[in-house]
């Protein structure tokens, strides 16, 4: 009896491996370093097509990890398994991003900061309002979402921001939030509730470094911007 060749594909997941091991995780492509994990749940399919589609629906890997299980399974070959190593890929990239901030002043450590809170918030569907929580070296006690809200608008009140901030004794605060638009430029709004939490907490001796605005195009800080 003749011997059925194997897929073409079997050939190719070697090749993949060796290039990952032997050139270093930065000589893939996006699509295969989605490749390599989607190698891992699927054994039995030429995965190249899944990854690309991942891609191609999503836009990038930081919004493939951003995606939820739900929009994830909506792509062909992609299950509740692969929908859930993907979350968890997200969650300990996430934390890996606390731990780092966690370890630094985040003062001096901008560019860290600024890192983490777009891979934290860029993709968000809705406003999301967080605060860095700092002690008085400026090392990172709690990052907290404050507020939840709709495409364009979260509400967060300067009052519960400064319990919070006298709960966990906290000496100063990063406000964080982002713009479901991609346009991180701050409205009139952005502007007037920062200066209102900055006069909500100036009573407790609690300093407000800035207010960053995230989005898809960027990283905004009113404070840079010469606006607080």
């Amino acid at each position: 009896m003749t011997e059925t060749p194997p897929p073409h594909w079997h050939g190719h997941r070697d090749r993949l491996r060796s290039k990952l091991l032997n050139r270093g995780a930065e000589a893939l492509d996006d699509y295969e370093v989605l490749e390599v994990i989607l190698m891992a749940f699927i054994p039995r399919r030429d995965v190249k097509p899944i990854a690309k589609a991942l891609l191609a629906r999503f836009g990038g890997l930081s919004a493939i990890l951003a995606a939820p299980a739900a929009d994830l399974v909506k792509v062909d070959g992609i299950g509740e398994t692969v929908a859930a190593y993907f979350r968890a890929i997200s969650e300990m990239h996430s934390r890996a991003g606390r731990e780092e901030i966690k370890a630094r002043e985040v003062i001096s450590s901008w560019t860290v900061l600024v890192a983490y809170v777009r891979r934290e918030m860029q993709h968000e569907p809705r406003e999301q309002f967080r605060v860095l929580f700092l002690d008085r070296k400026n090392q990172l006690i709690l990052d907290e979402v404050m507020g939840r809200g709709t495409v364009d608008h979260a509400p967060v009140y300067p009052r519960e921001v400064a319990r919070r901030a006298l709960e966990v004794q906290a000496s100063s605060l990063v406000l964080v939030h982002n713009h479901p638009s991609g346009d991180p430029q701050p409205s009139r709004a952005d502007i007037d509730i920062t200066r209102g939490l900055i006069d909500a907490l100036e009573p407790f001796d609690i300093n407000v470094h800035d207010h960053l605005i995230v989005g898809t195009k960027g990283v905004v800080s009113l404070r840079s911007s010469g606006l607080i």
